[in-house]
């Protein structure tokens, strides 16, 4: 039997009433830099954790534990292609220092995929997390919701169905329409594919997801996104159908938890830089929606020749965030990069909302 560990719950919901430090990490892996990344997360005392996808990368290792970017190249001939479980066990002990005195709230990456026999997909992520799925009216492992003092989380999926006619879409509607922002004035919404990265790896890859979701978020006022997948640091500005907009969200991208995979250095912008619209989309999901852009200073362009007016700060270093929610409308979001000192900041941003500038009414749902 193991020790007896306990943690803090939430506060209760209320627009005054907001978790202390909220940690944001993605694509963490087991490695040294994820070593650096958890030693300075935790030195920041966080009252939360948010793991944006990809956790364990346990797809990336043989059955005799040993890594291999790609299983089926290296046993082409296997009928079962399973991953190595034991790397989630050595995963879960490593993390336990954390996940044993802070609650963790996980939302599915590509890399929780493992593909198994019969196709079976995302089995151990569902089975080694905890879900608010049933109480938030999910049907789904994939995609959830939950308050957090006067902060309204939705996690949602991107490797499911997420087009207007899909179980994931129906049921975000309804959340989004149910969220009383008297009572939980800010609404984050985390998934793992970023729409708004601006560096060449999985570049526009979202598109789709894009195409059918964003409207949506932006009808109800979503006031910041979290996302993972692309193995860097990346803050937006205020943002919609890549205009700046007051009423936007803010995107940021922190996949740089520490993955066994390269860091992605370049950019879409950079000359010689920009990929083929044909490479991009998501080998999961599937489909195409990335196509040139049709109005603004990348009118008839993929990509923007300079970098984007919504990306507002963008570095290459591993590390982590904490979100800091101080009163009805403002929070204090910090990037801390590994290589630097512990308390030494690398971004460090007000996030304002404008409830009067940007009114939300949410429906009536009978």
């Amino acid at each position: 039997m193991s020790d007896v560990h306990y943690f803090r719950t939430m506060p209760a919901s209320g627009p005054r009433s907001y978790p202390g430090r909220i940690a944001i990490i993605g694509d963490l892996g087991l490695t040294y830099n994820t070593t650096s990344t958890i030693d300075h997360l935790m030195s920041n005392h966080p009252n939360l954790v948010l793991l944006i996808g990809d956790a364990s990368y346990a797809n990336l290792y043989l059955t005799n534990g040993t890594g291999a970017d790609c299983y089926s190249c290296a046993f082409s001939d296997t009928p079962i292609h399973e991953t190595y479980q034991p790397r989630w066990d050595y995963w879960g002990r490593f993390m336990q220092p954390l996940v044993s005195k802070v609650p963790l709230m996980m939302i599915e990456g590509n890399h929780e995929i493992e593909e198994q026999i019969e196709k079976k997909t995302f089995a151990a992520y569902s089975a080694r997390f905890a879900f608010p799925s049933e109480e938030s009216g999910s049907s789904s492992t994939f995609y959830y919701s939950f308050n957090a003092g006067g902060i309204h989380f939705v996690m949602l999926g991107g490797y499911t169905d997420y087009n207007k006619s899909g179980d994931q879409y129906q049921w975000l509607k309804k959340d989004l329409a149910k969220v009383d922002r008297k009572v939980t004035p800010w609404l984050v919404a985390t998934w793992h594919p970023p729409w708004y990265s601006t560096y060449t790896a999985h570049y526009r890859e979202a598109e789709c997801m894009r195409v059918a979701i964003e409207d949506l978020l932006y009808k109800y006022g979503v006031d910041i996104v979290f996302n993972g997948h692309v193995h860097a640091y990346e803050r937006s500005n205020r943002v919609y159908n890549y205009n700046l907009d007051p009423c936007g969200p803010v995107h940021v991208t922190i996949g740089d938890g520490g993955n066994r995979e390269k860091m992605a250095i370049t950019h879409a912008d950079e000359p010689g830089n920009c990929p083929k619209p044909s490479t991009t989309p998501d080998k999961f999901m599937g489909g195409f929606c990335a196509f040139n852009f049709t109005s603004g200073p990348a009118s008839g362009k993929f990509c923007w020749d300079r970098q984007p007016d919504y990306s507002a700060y963008r570095e290459s270093s591993f590390g982590h965030g904490i979100l800091e929610v101080k009163n009805e409308t403002h929070a204090l979001w910090t990037w801390y990069r590994n290589q630097d000192a512990y308390g030494t900041t690398g971004d460090v941003v007000y996030i304002v909302r404008q409830p009067d500038r940007c009114p939300v009414e949410p429906d009536v749902i009978n």
